[in-house]
């Protein structure tokens, strides 16, 4: 069940012309707060628990987020290719339906899991807990997770991940980060992916950026092509340092 889409069938079947108490309104209410309540305990419970496990093996670990469309997928093949000689990485694969983003993944001969949600709307701590289970994480550096393409439903649930990381290409309107501000003030990145579009779309990429700035003062914003690779360096050596920074937390500990 999805607490913020309600994706999830429902056995709800009020009729409005049939006798009720505004009582039972309330009652309902109070049911479905707890409902929700009972959901999000659960998963920051497992999220914690994969938060340290990750910890304790010293892996950084993004959880990437948008539209469908946005070029997840194409962002993770650009980065596998050109870092994978440098970090061991690991992938996650959230997708409703098909292995076809796992597939294309699994080509740039890094280890790759996919995980189906089915009619759900976003992966939880606990599909991440159980999708782990696939790969030797002593071996793992960097841990990538490709959310469900969704702006609403995931900005609600910890993974136990150290980013959440939104991607927002031009060819969407620059004004997303107003009209979906959870998921913006949950992620400490942005990107902003298919620059090389610029030329030949209606994008005011200052505004995008002084609109993420509103809704989450300090975001860090990357300005990408995933086709021309412009910007990507300076993608690739933050997550160089991001990852350097985690295995210097672990080594110091032991």
């Amino acid at each position: 069940m999805c607490i913020d889409c309600g994706c999830a069938p429902t056995d709800h079947h009020h009729h409005h012309d049939a006798p009720h108490s505004h009582e039972e309104h309330t009652v309902q209410r109070r049911k479905t707060i707890s409902i929700e309540e009972d959901i999000l305990a659960k998963n920051n419970r497992l999220a914690a628990a994969n938060r340290t496990l990750f910890a304790d093996k010293g892996i950084f670990t993004l959880n990437l987020v948008s539209s469908p469309g946005s070029g997840k997928t194409s962002l993770l093949e650009m980065t596998l290719s050109a870092l994978k000689n440098e970090i061991s990485f690991a992938v996650l694969e959230g997708d409703q339906q098909t292995a076809n983003d796992a597939d294309r993944i699994a080509a740039t001969g890094v280890p790759v899991h996919q995980i189906n949600t089915g009619a759900g709307c976003h992966l939880d701590a606990h599909m991440v807990g159980h999708g782990l289970e696939h790969f030797n994480l002593d071996a793992v550096q960097m841990l990538m997770i490709e959310n469900v393409g969704n702006l609403v439903c995931p900005a609600a649930f910890d993974l136990g991940e150290d980013f959440k990381v939104s991607l927002l290409s031009v060819t969407e309107g620059e004004d997303k980060p107003l009209k979906y501000p959870q998921m913006f003030r949950a992620s400490e990145i942005m990107l902003i992916n298919k620059i090389d579009l610029l030329p030949y779309v209606r994008f005011d990429i200052a505004r995008c950026r002084e609109y993420a700035e509103r809704v989450h003062p300090g975001i860090k914003i990357f300005e990408v092509s995933c086709y021309s690779g412009e910007g990507l360096d300076e993608w690739y050596a933050w997550l160089g340092e991001q990852v350097s920074a985690k295995g210097l937390m672990v080594r110091s500990k032991g």
